[in-house]
């Protein structure tokens, strides 16, 4: 984080000290009416959570979008705790925005709850608050979509169908495998019931990135929602793990990929073969910033069999795991280069989760197996932005480290004011700030607290949050230049602050 003195410097000059201004406390809302929802009637017809937090979740549901933030802050004033809230939200959107037939659009209200999360986590104390509140405003939003689509909700699950756990694992492998989403359902709560956290996230994880449909939201959901239940506690699992069955069987309209052989599941059924090609020594050998700028050179155009084949090369060749991963993160990083936007960040994004459930898998033929999955994924990525339109010919070596070396709060302000507008010429500022010496984790601060101020589209959390992380997961021979190709996507300092700032400037100092 930057010094107390030069941070304080900082936010002055570029006009962010308003976000301390913010994080003041909530005194002022102490005389709003208390708000509770015990005594009207529950649809039983609907999920319903345990009584501790149902009021809370019902809050966030009924109350009207132009109030709700003065109505958690009141509540936080009260003592309601930050895991409250943030499982309050989760449940929330799992309640009210349907997972299908597309796991994106209106859904990101769930998707980036993590994202959100992590950036509070990581930001300083008098902007805690921030992110999480602007999630709960965009979710009023996908809540109001969801119902001009009709209204759906989700229901409560039918009781009679939920397997015993001597079933529940066979069925829900079954359900997936065919693609059915009521068995699915049923089979997923009596699994939640009956499996060990553990064994339920495994189950899941080689389901999340099996194919290349809702360009990769469905590994985005299961990290991200994971990693919120580790705060909120495993007791709010059974619902978010219905919502993500169905999240991961959406195929959009295609005909049933258990019948089928499409393009969008091809690779991941390639690789089961593949992964037998392996060495055993696939984690703990070569020379990894070298193996991963050869690799980035075939997904540059390779297809997807062809990114996969090279990475088991690489590894036979004595490359490692980490290598691999470098190469996958940095090629993502030059396809957001040469077409930021929807497509290149969300390649980013995905990496992220990729990474994340590879990291965190048991199995060792399924770890191999994402990893390879994570290298088709990117060429894939790649051949979807062409689809979109033109990608610039550029490369990572067309990021060529500005003149300046200074390393100062004064050369963070000009990076984060060039992303506004000349994103190839931050890329070079950052490049030379960070071979020079820089505090990379100054500049992150600094480019999360714009994130605070200036996001306006959960995307801008997600991206952010994902980026920021990986540029620990990252070799560190790379991380500078991994870094710099986020300045295509990152928030500038020359944005508009978002409309949440806004308006919480007005509440706090009405």
């Amino acid at each position: 984080m930057l010094k107390h003195s030069n941070r304080r410097q900082f936010l002055k000059a570029t006009s962010w000290g308003s976000a301390a201004a913010l994080g003041g406390g909530f005194g002022f809302l102490s005389n709003l009416p208390p708000v509770s929802a015990d005594d009207a009637v529950l649809d039983r017809s609907l999920v319903q959570f345990g009584d501790q937090i149902e009021p809370l979740v019902r809050l966030i549901e009924d109350t009207p979008r132009d109030n709700l933030l003065e109505q958690v802050a009141a509540r936080i004033h009260r003592g309601t705790s930050y895991p409250e809230v943030l499982a309050a939200l989760l449940l929330a959107g799992v309640r009210n925005v349907q997972p299908y037939p597309a796991v994106g659009f209106k859904f990101h209200a769930v998707l980036c709850i993590n994202s959100c999360h992590l950036a509070s986590l990581h930001g300083p104390d008098e902007d805690r608050w921030l992110p999480i509140f602007w999630a709960i405003d965009h979710f009023k939003s996908s809540q109001a979509d969801e119902v001009e689509r009709g209204g759906w909700r989700m229901p409560s699950v039918n009781e009679s169908l939920v397997p015993t756990a001597e079933h529940a694992r066979a069925q829900f492998v079954d359900a997936m495998d065919r693609w059915d989403l009521e068995l699915a359902d049923v089979a997923t709560t009596g699994l939640v019931r009956t499996a060990s956290a553990t064994d339920v996230f495994n189950l899941f994880a080689g389901y999340a990135a099996r194919d290349f449909r809702s360009i990769g939201h469905k590994a985005i959901y299961l990290a991200n929602a994971w990693r919120t239940l580790q705060v909120i506690g495993w007791e709010y699992a059974e619902p978010v793990f219905r919502s993500l069955s169905a999240a991961m069987l959406n195929h959009e309209g295609d005909p049933n990929p258990a019948e089928s052989d499409l393009d969008a599941d091809r690779p991941w059924r390639e690789h089961v073969e593949l992964v037998n090609n392996i060495p055993a020594a696939w984690l703990d050998t070569g020379d990894s910033y070298a193996s991963g700028v050869e690799l980035v050179a075939t997904l540059r155009s390779g297809s997807a069999s062809d990114a996969a084949r090279k990475a088991v090369d690489m590894l036979a060749a004595g490359a490692n795991a980490q290598s691999i991963w470098d190469g996958v993160f940095l090629g993502a990083g030059e396809v957001l280069m040469r077409q930021p936007g929807i497509v290149g960040l969300h390649g980013l994004t995905t990496a992220n989760a990729v990474h994340y459930l590879w990291q965190n898998a048991q199995d060792e033929s399924l770890r191999k197996q994402l990893l390879l999955q994570a290298c088709s994924f990117d060429a894939l990525f790649r051949e979807a932005a062409a689809n979109r339109g033109e990608l610039r010919m550029l490369t990572l070596d067309d990021i060529v480290p500005a003149e300046e070396t200074s390393t100062g709060p004064e050369a963070i302000e000009a990076i984060l004011a060039d992303i506004s507008g000349q994103p190839m010429q931050a890329a070079g500022k950052l490049l030379a700030y960070l071979y020079a010496g820089g505090d990379a984790h100054e500049f992150l601060d600094a480019a999360r607290l714009l994130v605070f101020l200036k996001g306006n589209d959960a995307h801008d959390y997600k991206f952010a949050s994902a980026v920021l992380e990986d540029f620990e997961h990252v070799s560190p021979e790379v991380r500078a230049l991994f870094m710099a190709t986020a300045a295509f996507q990152l928030n500038g300092s020359g944005a508009r602050d978002n409309g949440l700032v806004e308006r919480t400037r007005a509440a706090l100092g009405g």
